[in-house]
């Protein structure tokens, strides 16, 4: 589940939420936290005013929290209810969001981490579900950034995707919205 914590469904926040849909199936996504974008998020998932904090505060869910001590293991879905990702676009350096608004409130969650990287959204949705699957994080290739060429601009992403036959999972529509749209209006910060 994405638990949603921008303070609007910004274009880039959807495009994410979309293509973690793909990777994992409407009916395997859950969106929480959803004050605004309730209907559009719908399509995606199953949606919930209530935070995460509210509806799933147990020992049967995971936080993924970049900040956890204790990586994400393919042991740890043996008795998985479900796995929280924070809906965080990212800053570079880290701030810590996701322990301050997420882990620190679920006292019984179990916090885990996808090693110390910092990854989008769908990336770190890809990365759960292939530790479901079975495959250890060490034996999930990863870029530990990206930089998005078009002519003579270039768009340096300080975050880390997995990485699916070399090629990074992140989605076609947000390179081509990035490489065609004001990347201020989106929220991208140098």
């Amino acid at each position: 589940m994405i638990e949603h914590l921008e303070p609007r469904l910004s274009k880039w926040v959807l495009i994410e939420y979309e293509h973690a849909s793909l990777i994992v199936g409407k009916d395997n996504l859950a969106f929480t936290n959803v004050k605004r974008g309730f209907k559009t998020l719908e399509k995606l998932g199953k949606v919930y005013r209530e935070s995460a904090v509210e509806l799933f505060d147990n020992e049967g869910v995971i936080v993924l929290d970049p900040r956890a001590d204790k990586l994400l293991e393919p042991s740890d879905f043996n008795d998985v209810e479900s796995v929280v990702v924070g809906g965080i676009l990212g800053d570079h350096p880290p701030r810590g969001r996701t322990f301050t608004l997420i882990t620190s409130k679920m006292r019984r969650a179990r916090a885990r981490s996808l090693g110390n990287r910092q990854f989008s959204i769908d990336g770190a949705i890809y990365m759960a579900l292939k530790v479901a699957q079975g495959v250890e994080l060490s034996d999930i290739p990863v870029a530990d950034s990206l930089t998005l060429k078009c002519g003579d601009l270039e768009i340096y992403l300080p975050f880390s995707y997995p990485l699916v036959n070399g090629k990074p999972v992140i989605s076609p529509k947000l390179i081509d919205c990035l490489l065609k749209t004001d990347i201020v209006q989106l929220g991208f910060k140098n």
